[in-house]
């Protein structure tokens, strides 16, 4: 008993030995949170103190969320690789062909000069020589690569820090104010591609930029780009715009064309120095301020430059659009086959084509509502057919018909020197008489202007005054088809119609063979055939073609031609045509057509012919306009004009000497003569051609046979 008493107070004793011992690490636990809280509590008061639980939740989030930021930049961009690849292969699949890159392409150009020496028009694509960069001035490759690309040295063919520096301008502006393309990205749009906005062409230059900088070294690109872009005015590469713009090589030019030059890149028609002189130096000036902030010229240089600017090469400006694009439709008539570049220089005077141009407007717009009249037009030549002015209308800009060389008009009385020629050929002189009177032809009865008759009169009257009965008496007299006759011979290429009123000019010609026509009185006799090309050259000087001889021979004797300007000359003295005095020997003839349809002058001088015609394009009538009027005026103020430098001369009015007429006679029987040995050749046959003597008549070699002598 006494021992299981010990024993259950030792198990006692032990189990509270136990409890005590968890008792105590309970209260060391307990004080263990206290002196935490404590200080915790301690912690959370002390100043720039934090929870250190709270930091390190912080810092894991912070990790967490920048892993999640590099995994989701690391997706997107593979798939932005994934996507770009698939972009430029799917661009890249359809690139252009760039095996003909050394081939050019292009229309062969057609530059038209004046005959004072100046470019009228330049048509297709105008290429200079082909220059290696170091043969140009150094002036030009500078100037380019400021004003367009002055990292150009430094870029792999796409300028990184360009494009962001463009962007940036483009926000800032609000627009599209600059663009981020280099050099050679321009040559690759150039050579392969269209000029068209779009992303797909975007990325094709691109790629075709770096496939460029690893075929070529950036000499080469330079070079290409140079002697490729377009400068305007139908140029294309440096030598070009420099003879084109200032008659010089691109190895001349100086530090001011050059930026000139450059600066046409942006926009050609935009900065042009012969249409836009104001907006191209402001362009210059900029290109000239970016060689400076390349460090390539000084701020000396530029301002000397700018000082010294050179002048253009002399330009029309557009004068003779009319005359260009008629003499542009014949060039192929003299070269056929010849598809190289051509000069080709004409017979426009630029002082003449000013002076047309100058007093026809002034004309129509003084007169175009009072007299109700819309159109007019004007053509000058020399006495043998050179066209030195033209002016087809009032305003090509609206209408490019010529109403010189396309339309077709009844002449009136204008055509009446060629009736009272068949007169005079036919043994009517100036003192002829003839009464002055109304006639009937059939059922037609033509009348005077106004109804006014003068009873007896001489030709020369009759002429002078253009009365239409005795125009109509004289034509009947020798007969219709004698007159259609004498104006075909004489150079109207028009069908005739042979009733009564081709006596009174109803049958429609041009105003350019009528005036080419006129050329006969005043050169003598001699036919002459309108004409504007006097040669055309190849773009190395060789002669393709060369006008020779001066007319078509003689048409009419010189006695004839005396008496016919017998009475031109008194249409301009005292006639209807007195408007036309210029204080110089003049002859000429007026024409008017029924209503003042229309309206001419057609006269010539010692040195200059020219025609006038006033009318509208529908046919209306106009008021109070004759060819005595507004025709006669106009040509009068212009030819005086043309001619107040020249010398006094005087139209041909004398009669030929007896051995004059006998020469003349003679000519007229030899041809009589050939014209019998031509049919008469036609019909012999070979054997008798080869016992012929080969000094009789002296027959060509390369026409034998054929009846053509020399």
């Amino acid at each position: 008993m006494a021992t299981t008493k010990k024993t259950q107070k030792k198990a006692s004793s032990a189990k509270g030995a136990g409890r005590g011992s968890k008792a105590l690490k309970a209260d060391s636990r307990k004080r263990v949170t206290s002196a935490s809280k404590r200080s915790t509590k301690t912690r959370k008061t002390a100043p720039g103190k934090r929870k250190p639980k709270a930091t390190s939740r912080k810092r894991t989030a912070k990790r967490g969320l920048f892993k999640t930021m590099v995994l989701w930049c690391s997706v997107l961009a593979i798939w932005g690789t994934i996507l770009l690849g698939g972009l430029v292969a799917y661009y890249a699949w359809d690139l252009p062909d760039v095996g003909g890159l050394e081939q050019v392409s292009r229309r062969p150009s057609v530059t038209l000069m004046s005959d004072d020496g100046i470019r009228l028009a330049s048509y297709g694509d105008v290429y200079g020589d082909v220059l290696d960069v170091d043969e140009m001035s150094p002036y030009l490759p500078q100037a380019i690569i400021a004003i367009e690309d002055r990292r150009f040295y430094d870029h792999f063919g796409i300028d990184i820090l360009g494009i962001a520096r463009a962007m940036l301008v483009n926000i800032r502006a609000g627009r599209m104010a600059h663009g981020g393309s280099t050099i050679t990205q321009q040559l690759a749009k150039n050579l392969f591609l269209s000029s068209e906005r779009s992303l797909k062409r975007k990325v094709q230059e691109a790629l075709l930029a770096i496939w460029l900088e690893q075929k070529f070294t950036k000499k080469q690109i330079l070079t290409l780009y140079m002697n490729r872009v377009y400068f305007g005015a139908g140029t294309y590469g440096v030598d070009a715009a420099s003879r084109i713009y200032f008659g010089l090589s691109a190895r001349k030019v100086g530090l001011y064309e050059s930026a000139l030059i450059a600066g046409l890149l942006k926009a050609p028609s935009r900065y042009n120095p012969t249409s836009s002189a104001a907006k191209a130096e402001t362009r210059t000036n900029l290109v000239l301020q970016a060689m400076v902030d390349a460090r390539f010229i000084t701020s000396e240089e530029a301002a000397k430059a700018k000082k010294n600017r050179p002048s253009l090469k002399r330009d029309t400006n557009g004068q003779g659009k009319f005359f260009t694009d008629w003499v542009l439709r014949q060039v192929d008539e003299y070269i056929g086959g010849y598809r190289g570049d051509i000069v080709v220089h004409t017979t426009l005077n630029t002082r003449h084509q000013r002076l047309a141009e100058k007093n026809l407007l002034k004309a129509l717009k003084d007169s175009r509502k009072k007299h109700h009249v819309e159109q007019a037009a004007v053509v000058v030549m020399s006495n043998y057919g050179a066209v030195t002015a033209m002016v087809g209308g009032r305003d090509y800009r609206t209408s490019q018909f010529n109403r010189v060389t396309q339309a077709l008009r009844q002449p009136g009385s204008a055509f009446k020197p060629f009736v009272f020629l068949a007169g005079i050929e036919s043994g009517l002189r100036p003192d002829s008489r003839f009464v002055d009177k109304p006639i009937k032809v059939g059922k037609w009865k033509p009348g005077n202007y106004k109804g006014k008759y003068y009873g007896d009169v001489t030709l020369r009257d009759a002429f002078a005054r253009s009365m239409n009965s005795v125009a109509v008496q004289v034509s009947e007299k020798v007969g219709r088809k004698q007159v259609a006759e004498v104006a075909h011979r004489l150079g109207i290429e028009t069908d005739l119609d042979t009733s009564p009123s081709i006596a009174l000019g109803a049958s429609e010609v041009t105003l350019l063979e009528l005036t080419a026509a006129y050329s006969v009185f005043s050169n003598g006799g001699n036919a002459v055939s309108a004409y504007g090309i006097k040669e055309i050259q190849d773009r190395n000087g060789n002669k393709l073609y060369q006008r020779t001889g001066s007319g078509l021979g003689r048409v009419v004797k010189t006695r004839n031609v005396a008496m016919i300007n017998d009475m031109m000359s008194a249409t301009v003295a005292w006639g209807t045509g007195k408007a036309a005095q210029t204080g110089r020997a003049a002859a000429g003839k007026t024409g008017t057509t029924q209503d003042s349809r229309d309206a001419l002058f057609v006269g010539y001088t010692p040195y200059t012919v020219a025609g006038v015609w006033f009318g509208n394009d529908n046919g209306s009538p106009m008021k109070s306009v004759t060819g005595g009027t507004l025709p006669a005026k106009v040509w009068g103020s212009l030819v005086r004009e043309i001619e107040q430098n020249k010398p006094v001369a005087e139209l041909p009015k004398e009669s030929p000497t007896l051995l004059e007429d006998t020469v003349e006679e003679a000519s007229g029987f030899l041809e009589s003569l050939f014209g019998r040995l031509k049919s008469d050749n036609k019909s012999t046959d070979e054997e008798s051609n080869n016992k012929r003597d080969k000094n009789d008549l002296d027959y060509l070699p390369s026409n034998r046979g054929t009846g053509k002598f020399k």
